[in-house]
C-alpha cells in the first residue's frame, strides 16, 4: 500500500506540473499568435515576434509549438482569433492594478476579470483610471548567485549597456530601461555572458508598496494616490 500511495503522490505531482506548464505554453502560444499577426512571422524584423520567442525558450517550450502558433497567425483567413484586452482597477487597500488579457472571447474575459477583482476586495475602474500611475519600461533580473562580479562592477557594465538605472537586492540585480533601449541593453548583457532569469517589456508602477494579499492574480501592481 505504501508503495501505491506513493506512486500515486508522485503522479499527482507530476500532473500538477505539466498542467502547470500547459497554462504557460497555451500563454505563450497566443502572445506568439498576436505578435506573429500584427508584425509578420520573421523575428528578425519583428522585434514583439522575437521577445515572446525568447520567453518561450526561458520556458523551455518546444520549438514545434512555437511554429504552430506563428502558422497559425499568418494562415489565411484560417486560426482563432485573439484581441489583446487591458483591464484597469483597485484592489485591497486601494492599490493600483493593470490586469493585461489575451482573449478569443471579450466577453467572457470581462466577466471573469469584475468577479476576480470583486471576490477580493477591489473594483474595476474606468480605462485611464489608473493606467497613469505606471511607465511603460524595459525590465530586466539577473541572479546575483549566478555572477561573480560586486554591485559597483555590475551598475558600470548596466549604464555602459545604455539601461536607464539598477535596483539591487541580496538575491537580484533589477536593470530597467526605456523600451526604445530594451532590446539592445537585453543583447548587449547576454552577450557579457550574463543570463537573464527574466527579460520583458512591461509597466512598471511609480510608487510601490508593501502589502499582504491572501489571493493574489497575476497582475502589475502600484499604489493609489486616492
Amino acid at each position: 500500500m505504501s508503495g501505491h500511495s506513493k506512486w500515486n503522490n508522485i503522479q499527482g505531482r507530476k500532473n500538477a506540473q505539466d498542467a502547470k506548464r500547459g497554462k504557460i505554453f497555451q500563454k505563450i502560444s497566443r502572445e506568439i499568435y498576436m505578435a506573429a499577426k500584427a508584425g509578420g512571422p520573421d523575428s528578425n524584423i519583428n522585434p514583439a515576434l522575437r521577445l515572446v520567442m525568447d520567453k518561450a525558450k526561458s520556458a523551455n517550450m518546444p520549438n514545434d509549438n512555437v511554429m504552430r502558433a506563428i502558422k497559425k497567425a499568418t494562415a489565411l483567413g484560417e486560426g482563432e482569433h485573439y484581441d489583446e484586452i487591458t483591464y484597469e482597477g483597485y484592489g485591497p487597500g486601494g492599490v493600483a492594478i493593470l490586469v493585461h488579457a489575451l482573449t478569443d472571447n471579450r466577453n467572457r474575459t470581462a466577466t471573469n476579470v469584475r468577479v476576480a477583482f470583486t471576490r477580493n476586495g477591489g473594483n474595476l475602474g474606468e480605462t485611464g483610471s489608473v493606467n497613469y500611475m505606471f511607465d511603460r519600461q524595459g525590465y530586466i533580473v539577473i541572479e546575483r548567485k549566478t555572477i561573480l562580479i560586486n554591485e559597483e562592477e555590475m551598475l558600470e557594465k548596466v549604464i555602459d549597456s545604455g539601461a536607464e538605472d539598477m535596483v539591487t537586492s541580496p538575491e537580484f540585480f533589477e536593470i530597467y530601461t526605456s523600451p526604445e533601449d530594451f532590446t539592445n541593453v537585453r543583447d548587449q548583457l547576454e552577450a557579457e555572458g550574463f543570463t537573464l532569469a527574466q527579460a520583458e517589456l512591461t509597466m512598471i508602477p511609480q510608487t510601490t508598496i508593501n502589502y499582504k494579499i491572501r489571493r493574489t492574480a497575476k497582475a502589475t501592481v502600484g499604489t493609489s494616490s486616492g
